[in-house]
């Protein structure tokens, strides 16, 4: 089987604007410097409150209250020209706001980690109740005894034990304590980090469940592919962000490991669970990411010293639901899979050919026979202020003058190119969240409503990170059209398999006469 179905797909937010302007890994690294005290101190007065993030259009496109061509055709800039009628609640997911946050934070905690002040607890888990896809269970976990302390209590352990203090509405309201007294890897900082992906992580898969109406004991494996990594100092990224997920949203049925590749982890993550499913190794995969705290207000600085407004403050989370081909969903094809090698190099121009032209060339495809590449979609209004451009448009431009090189459009035609075949960026920075995966959602929207026939989905990683290696990485794949039979034929009956054997026979058996 070279296809595989695409069922379903979520895409969540968790609004963090204090959690961030703590533990954002540019303004903690200014706190802690001590000398950064004027960014230190503006920084608050650029927040977005929950209201405006909702208002905000990038963020409705991402949860899916905006159709993608509902958010091309928005006003910007999108900043200035706020949505009246914006819901929490989108065709993909939702925006959750920080208080229901950092409860289901303390939900996702096994180890009495996480403690949250009785008063604050209470109330953030009756809010969190209304949810429609938040379990009762999910609720209980929230007001545990061991998870509910007194505000003296939290305070105590804040100063004496090096817990983490957690602020909502400009106090502190709880805690994160550290896991061991000595190992770097269980600080209270990593685990909060850790516990937030993880509590992310399971509001997108809680969201695939009811946009799928998948039962959550029928989800056989999930694959994790965010970029944190959870271990101890035996094995520092040993894992499993993805059981720990199921297991909160009551996937009792499912296993589960995770894939990392900084920001092309999610491209080799789809391709890792749909190799499985074509293979018949697994019913259905989830492929799930949680988001990033250290990526919150990652370009602020340059955001407060131009007067505006910090707006890195959701925490992106998705999920993606592969299931066999049965003809009915849009698929992802096995068969045309782009691959950045250890040869070719790391020039932008050899990476793009690496990862569209070569899989298109060897399908038999050319640039113009993809409606939309998908390869970064970093909203620009975050990413321009700080200096690195509109990072979608810088794409598709390399896409597009490689398509001229290979004599696949006319040179004259670059323009148009750009424009029907990019992707306008509405993600936000968090790394492995903009990298492709946003798009799978509207490519299928786009697909099942015969608006599109081809996308790419492009995913590439920055390896330097880890300081192991200078290449770069990097995968693709393509999603099209339901098949209309199965990418191995449509089921055949015991019937059907009988007819055909005895029409067989009888053909023989005319020969032999």
């Amino acid at each position: 089987m070279s296809t595989v179905g695409i069922k379903s797909y979520a895409y969540c937010l968790n609004h963090a604007p204090e959690t961030g302007s703590y533990y954002g890994g540019t303004p903690y690294e200014a706190r802690h410097s001590g000398k950064e005290k004027e960014y230190v101190d503006a920084l608050p007065k650029h927040l977005q409150t929950y209201e405006e993030a909702l208002q905000y259009a990038p963020n409705q496109a991402y949860i899916g209250g905006l159709s993608y061509e509902e958010f091309e055709a928005a006003k910007a800039p999108w900043i200035d020209n706020r949505l009246s009628d914006a819901k929490r609640y989108g065709k993909f997911g939702e925006i959750m706001p920080e208080d229901e946050f950092l409860a289901l934070i303390s939900a996702c905690d096994e180890f009495e980690l996480v403690w949250l002040e009785k008063g604050f607890a209470a109330a953030a888990a009756e809010k969190l109740g209304k949810d429609p896809i938040i379990t009762e269970a999910i609720v209980k976990r929230v007001l545990r005894t061991k998870n509910m302390q007194e505000l003296s209590a939290i305070e105590e352990e804040v100063k004496d034990r090096a817990a983490l203090p957690l602020y909502f509405d400009h106090k502190v309201v709880g805690c994160v304590r550290s896991g061991h007294p000595t190992d770097a890897c269980l600080t209270a900082h990593v685990l909060m980090e850790n516990l937030a992906g993880k509590a992310s992580g399971v509001l997108a898969l809680l969201h695939l469940l009811k946009n799928s109406g998948m039962a959550p004991t029928d989800l056989d494996f999930v694959i994790e592919c965010s970029e944190e990594g959870a271990g101890d100092v035996g094995q520092r990224a040993g894992g499993n962000f993805a059981k720990a997920i199921a297991e909160v949203a009551g996937c009792t049925n499912a296993s589960g490991c995770d894939v990392r590749g900084f920001c092309a982890g999610p491209v080799n993550a789809m391709i890792a669970a749909a190799s499985q499913v074509a293979a018949g190794a697994r019913r259905n995969i989830a492929v799930v990411a949680g988001g990033s705290i250290p990526k919150l207000y990652m370009n602020s600085r340059d955001h407060v010293k131009k007067g505006l407004k910090a707006l890195e403050d959701c925490v992106g989370s998705f999920a993606v639901l592969l299931v066999p081909d049965d003809g009915t969903n849009p698929v992802m094809r096995l068969d045309v899979l782009g691959k950045h090698t250890v040869g070719a190099g790391g020039a932008p121009q050899a990476v793009t050919s690496a990862l569209t032209f070569e899989p298109l060339q060897a399908a038999g495809l050319t640039f113009a026979d993809v409606d939309r590449f998908a390869p970064e979609l970093q909203n620009h209004e975050i990413t321009m202020p700080a200096g690195a451009g509109d990072v979608p448009l810088a794409n598709i431009k390399m896409i597009a003058a490689l398509a001229v090189m290979k004599k696949a459009i006319e040179k004259a035609d670059m323009e148009s190119f750009i424009k029907e075949h990019g992707t306008v960026g509405y993600a936000p920075t968090q790394g492995h969240i903009p990298a492709g995966a946003p798009f799978i959602g509207p490519a299928c929207e786009g697909i099942r409503a015969g608006k599109m026939k081809r996308v790419m989905i492009i995913g590439k990683g920055s390896l330097f990170l880890a300081r192991l290696t200078n290449l770069a990485d990097g995968a693709s794949f393509l999603i099209e059209a339901p098949t209309g039979g199965g990418a191995s034929g449509a089921a055949v009956s015991k019937e059907d398999v009988k007819a055909l054997i005895l029409e067989a026979l009888s053909e023989v058996a005319e020969k032999l006469n």
